[in-house]
This record gives C-alpha cells, sequence and structure tokens, in this order.
C-alpha cells in the first residue's frame, strides 16, 4: 500500500503523512515533528522486518530470542559505526486514520521515492526520514578505499522492499540520469543525496600532481575528490553542501580562517 503522504514548504520542507487505519510508519529519531492523538509512538532500537541483521522467521523460545536479540546488535552496531542514530520510531494509527509529519535536519527539499522491490535506492548519510514499515533500511559500506577518499561516500543508507521512503537534504534538489550525459557525471562529493542500484558510484581524484592539480586542489574549493555516477539510472543532487554551509556560519560569526585558498586549507566546523 502507498504511503499517503502530501510534501508543504519551501525553504523548510515537511512531509505530513496519512495513515490508515493500523498502517505503520517509522523514522529515524529526531525526525518527528507532529501527529495527532489517535497515532501511538514507540521508539525501538530495531528497524522493521528484513532490515539489517535482523532475522524473519526466528521461531519461539530462547532461539529465536536470542537470534532477535543478535540481529538487533547488528543493526545498532552498523548505525553506530556509520554515525546514524541509534534507534527508530514507529507511529501507528489506532481506531481510525491518523496524521503525522516529519522533516529533515537541514534547510532544504524533501522527495518521496517509491520502492516496487526490483532495485534499491542508495543515500547520502542522514538523508533518511521516514517510511512505511514494509521499506527495509540498511547502511552500505563503499569499501575503505574509495569511501576514505569521498569523505561522504563511505557510508550510505540503502533502502529495499516495497513502498514509500521520504528523504531530505539541503538546499535545492535536481534529477539527472548520467545515460543523458554521455553516460558519467562528475559532482562534489557532498552534493550527491541519492541514486538508484544500477549506478556506479566512484570517487576519482581531481587532477594529477602537476601545477593545474594542484590549483584546483588548493584554489578551487572542491578539496581533492570529486565523485563519479556511472550508469542508466536516477540521480538526485543538492545544491547545499554541508560543509559549505558550516564555512558560511564561521564566516559570518567572523571564524572563517581558509582565506582566499578553500579546498585543502578550509578549515571545517568541529
Amino acid at each position: 500500500m502507498t504511503l499517503q503522504q502530501e510534501i508543504v514548504g519551501n525553504a523548510m520542507q515537511m512531509a505530513v503523512v496519512n495513515l490508515n487505519p493500523g498502517q505503520t510508519v517509522y523514522c529515524e529519531a529526531g525526525k518527528f515533528l507532529f501527529k495527532t492523538t489517535n497515532v501511538t509512538m514507540e521508539t525501538r532500537l530495531s528497524g522493521p522486518p528484513g532490515s539489517g541483521g535482523q532475522q524473519q522467521g526466528g521461531g519461539g523460545g530462547m532461539g529465536g530470542m536470542l537470534r532477535q536479540a543478535m540481529g538487533t546488535a547488528m543493526q545498532v552496531g552498523q548505525r553506530m559505526l556509520a554515525g546514524e542514530s541509534l534507534a527508530f520510531q514507529y507511529f501507528t494509527a489506532q481506531g481510525g486514520e491518523g496524521t503525522v509529519g516529519f522533516a529533515g535536519v537541514l534547510p532544504g527539499e524533501m522527495r518521496a521515492l517509491e520502492l516496487d522491490g526490483t532495485r534499491a535506492w542508495f543515500a547520502e548519510k542522514d538523508a533518511f526520514v521516514a517510511a512505511e514499515s514494509s521499506v527495509q533500511f540498511g547502511i552500505a559500506f563503499q569499501g575503505g578505499r574509495t569511501g576514505m577518499s569521498g569523505g561522504e561516500g563511505f557510508v550510505l543508507e540503502k533502502f529495499t522492499g516495497h513502498g514509500t521512503v521520504i528523504i531530505a537534504g539541503a538546499g535545492n534538489f535536481i534529477d539527472l540520469d548520467p545515460a543523458d550525459f554521455g553516460g558519467r557525471i562528475e559532482v562534489d562529493t557532498g552534493c550527491v543525496v541519492a541514486f538508484e542500484e544500477g549506478i556506479q558510484y566512484g570517487v576519482q581524484r581531481v587532477g594529477g600532481l602537476n601545477r593545474q592539480g594542484i590549483m584546483n586542489a588548493v584554489f578551487g574549493g572542491e578539496g581533492l575528490s570529486l565523485a563519479t555516477l556511472e550508469g542508466h539510472g536516477r540521480v538526485i543532487l543538492q545544491s547545499l553542501t554541508i560543509e559549505g554551509l558550516a564555512n558560511a556560519l564561521k564566516k559570518a560569526q567572523g571564524g572563517d580562517k581558509q582565506g582566499p585558498t578553500g579546498g585543502l586549507f578550509s578549515t571545517h566546523a568541529g
């Protein structure tokens, strides 16, 4: 059953979800805004059945309880390593239709993605807002070499199953298909919001160790790496990066230390 939802607002959007009786939606802790009184709220460490390491059909008795506990521990461990919230909040309409509101944490857009079971979706960390219970949430590690050089690319959120998942990002969104641009696009690593399974994600160095490569890294504001997206499928990019927002706020507060160089010598918040 498709989740009945409406995304409202402009600079800071929110999703208003209408639940049928007995229907459940879950969100990452910290993304909930409001609900009607007939919607129950429950906080759990485990994701919906089928997510991460959780076992389906674990059976009864001590064996089933142990398998379930181990599955939950694996999920929590993955999310902790990824820097994600450790808990999910579940909302269920009781005795009639109910309404729940959710939002992201940065000024920007939201998008509802429909999963039909044939293709997974991958998203940047913290992009997940909410999903119906038939959508499984997981963590995808992109491999040490690619991830360490790509920053945001090291850990991705992964969504599988059937149903609606709502994501959020910073600034405005643009939808692209690399196949429309010769099969490959290169973007700032902080601009990638989400992409369909089938898109090949990687990270490449900006230029070589020559004069122009050093100029790009030091003065271009991109650092040493760009994300590469190849193949045929839907890609969602955002116009505002978290690093760009942090640097703008530091500059407004008189704490900008990067001067004209940007890139390699920029100072990071935190």
